[in-house]
């Protein structure tokens, strides 16, 4: 009885001693709550670095994010201090930010007033970032809270003269050219658009941030869900019709990023596609309020490039030469009466 006993107890003792072979979860690091206005916390160190960059820009489509996108970012910060901006929400980029890629530290600002984007403590904090990401949201609260203010000339000083990598996603993406949709009115689909260019929804104005890759261009997101193509095209047409703009258009799908990097060279990123649009030095037949969109021009209306992601980024071409990219589909969005095809 005593050797059984024995062998069984040695058994339980040694399956008790074993270890669970199952990795621990990484541990959340909670954010450092700081006194600086308008910040939500900061992981890493608090204390300023200066580190040396390379430009670059981050347009992300929504949805999940593209963590190879956002690694590149990173990586251009040379290490530094990253500065996540937003009007709405909380602190979900710090850890997945401070995770993926050695950085000083990853902080959060809340800049949900004209009050906030004209405080001169927030504006320093961007100021000395070694990379801006905008996150998701409402471009009407960005635009309203933020244009015109200390908060603008701090992202572009980052993009203009310091020369650090901005990005960002959803909203945080659409008003990165120097026109955007501003959303002031709500939202609109393609369908209302195309049925007639001038509904007081399709408020398309002067953006307020100034990098020279995306100049005469408007982007647009979440490109697959739903379809934005057709209004995308009636962003372009409104560029012609009200600011005589050479119009350029970058749509981002879901789960995708197009990165550029300080050269302009292009790499997609992600699962979905990017489309890079080009009025095709045409105009439109007619665009007149209250009648549908007709863009065709002999079925060679707007050009459009379009770029599948992967992996390890899809490389194309140069975002200052559209005529010379490779590896892309080109095709015309036409337009006729209100309907788009391809």
């Amino acid at each position: 009885m005593y050797p059984k006993l024995f062998l069984l107890l040695s058994l339980f003792f040694a399956a008790c001693s074993k270890k669970d072979s199952t990795p621990a979860p990484d541990p959340i690091t909670p954010p450092v709550v700081v006194s600086r206005t308008g910040s939500l916390g900061i992981v890493g160190d608090t204390a300023d670095v200066v580190r040396t960059v390379q430009g670059g820009l981050l347009i992300m489509g929504g949805s999940t994010d593209v963590d190879e996108g956002i690694k590149w970012l990173l990586q251009r910060s040379g290490g530094g201090d990253i500065v996540v901006i937003r009007a709405s929400g909380g602190t979900g980029y710090n850890n997945y930010m401070y995770k993926m890629q050695a950085v000083n530290s990853v902080e959060t600002l809340l800049i949900n007033s004209k009050e906030l984007a004209e405080n001169e403590q927030v504006a320093r904090i961007v100021r000395n970032a070694e990379a801006l990401f905008i996150a998701g949201g409402d471009q009407w609260n960005y635009t309203q809270f933020w244009k015109g203010t200390k908060l603008q000339a701090a992202i572009n000083y980052l993009l203009t003269d310091k020369k650090a990598p901005v990005g960002g996603t959803s909203a945080g993406a659409a008003i990165l050219g120097q026109y955007i949709f501003d959303a002031q009115y709500g939202t609109i689909t393609s369908a209302e658009a195309l049925a007639n260019p001038f509904l007081q929804k399709v408020s398309v104005n002067t953006s307020f941030l100034a990098h020279p890759f995306l100049n005469n261009t408007i982007t647009d997101t979440h490109y697959d869900n739903p379809d934005r193509r057709g209004r995308h095209a009636v962003f372009l047409a409104r560029l012609i019709a009200d600011h005589n703009a050479p119009a350029k258009g970058i749509g981002i799908e879901e789960k995708t990023a197009m990165a550029i990097d300080d050269k302009g060279d292009i790499k997609v990123f992600g699962t979905g596609k990017a489309w890079m649009l080009d009025a095709n030095n045409t105009t439109p037949e007619t665009i007149k309020a209250g009648e549908p969109l007709t863009w065709n021009r002999n079925g060679k209306g707007i050009k459009f490039y379009s770029i599948q992601g992967s992996k390890a980024g899809t490389a194309v071409g140069n975002i200052l030469n559209w005529s010379n990219l490779s590896g892309t589909q080109t095709g015309f969005f036409r337009v006729q009466n209100g309907s788009l095809t391809l």
